[in-house]
């Protein structure tokens, strides 16, 4: 068994908790609101402004023997600048106001979800940042392109409004078999705990995140 299978099978069971909240279910189903889908963009935001400042925190923190994952970190940061921006042009593409957004103040648990990311780096293990990576891409394959349908279809918003999901649907098909890749590079045991530990923790910690978001149960009947 790769490394990176092992890694699949030992977030089972913290990848089926985020699955079921009741948030992302709707979602995939297209039985949210306007207001919920900008609920959901807003808290979006907040953690995906992290991303470049995370993988920046997290090669400047690696040891001179494992380097080598400065030049997968790289790629990351060419393709990562300027996410946060696309889903503000969402939010405002949906009827949201884009500037209330960029300045509301995160909810606590989007606040802990980033907090604990960096308190791992910079405190624990900066190679163990992998394992949030790999819970916002395999997220994103399984959900961004089929919720992304079925919000647009039920809430009759232009596809425009969708730019963030669509592209990570598509993105992060290509980017799993890149971290496959970077991953199974990764021989250290403790790095390999740390990252299985940093997946587990934030598949639970994102579907707390999920929880969080405003969601009315009335809109379970929007057509």
């Amino acid at each position: 068994m790769t490394f990176y299978d092992r890694l699949v099978k030992e977030t089972e069971a913290a990848r089926t908790e985020l699955y079921s909240v009741p948030q992302l279910q709707a979602g995939l189903s297209g039985q949210i609101s306007r207001a919920t889908y900008i609920a959901y963009l807003t808290e979006a935001f907040h953690h995906v402004s992290h991303t470049v400042p995370f993988l920046m925190s997290m090669g400047a923190r690696l040891p001179q023997e494992k380097k080598y994952l400065h030049k997968a970190i790289a790629t990351y940061l060419s393709e990562e600048v300027g996410h946060e921006e696309w889903i503000l042009n969402d939010i405002e593409t949906a009827g949201g106001d884009k500037e209330a957004a960029r300045n509301s103040i995160p909810n606590l648990d989007t606040q802990v979800l980033v907090a604990y990311n960096y308190d791992y780096i910079n405190r624990k293990n900066p190679v163990g940042f992998l394992g949030m990576v790999f819970m916002l891409e395999s997220t994103s394959i399984q959900i961004a392109n089929k919720g992304a349908e079925a919000v647009r279809s039920a809430l009759d918003l232009p596809e425009t409004a969708f730019s963030y999901l669509y592209s990570h649907g598509e993105l992060d098909i290509s980017h799993m078999k890149f971290f496959e890749e970077t991953v199974n590079q990764v021989t250290d045991t403790d790095d390999q705990a740390a990252i299985i530990e940093v997946a587990s923790n934030t598949f639970r910690l994102f579907a707390r995140l999920l929880s969080a978001i405003p969601f009315e149960t009335e809109a379970r009947n929007v057509a």
